[in-house]
């Protein structure tokens, strides 16, 4: 089995930075995708960035510029490093992974989601 565990979120005044990571544990052959999502109360999840396993990158129109995303397949554990934090930014970051285990099927895994407040 597969988990996922976010980190780096907290409590930042606007313009700040944080990092969050996260790392993934179990029976992974290949990471296919990571991609960090943004849940706020009363809105869908939407997609912040994402990152294939060619290094080629995507993000929301309201984070370029501001949010990095990489991956560090050595380690199964991928970065989401934000800059000029705005309090828009708030919410619960969570981490998906798609994956190939050893069965060579893909499966999406979810993390639990690591709290991000920005004040303004």
């Amino acid at each position: 089995q597969v988990q996922l565990v976010e980190s780096g979120g907290g409590l930042v005044q606007a313009g700040g930075s944080l990092r969050l990571s996260c790392v993934a544990s179990g029976s992974i052959f290949r990471i296919i995708r990571m991609g960090w999502y943004r849940q706020t109360p009363g809105k869908q999840r939407e997609l912040v960035a994402d990152i294939t396993s060619s290094g080629s990158t995507n993000y929301a129109d309201s984070v370029k510029g501001r949010f990095t995303i990489s991956r560090d397949d050595a380690k199964k554990t991928g970065y989401l490093q934000m800059h000029s934090l705005e309090p828009e930014d708030t919410g619960v970051y969570l981490c998906q992974m798609i994956v190939t285990t050893m069965t060579l099927y893909e499966y999406s895994f979810w993390g639990q989601g690591t709290q991000v407040t920005v004040s303004s």
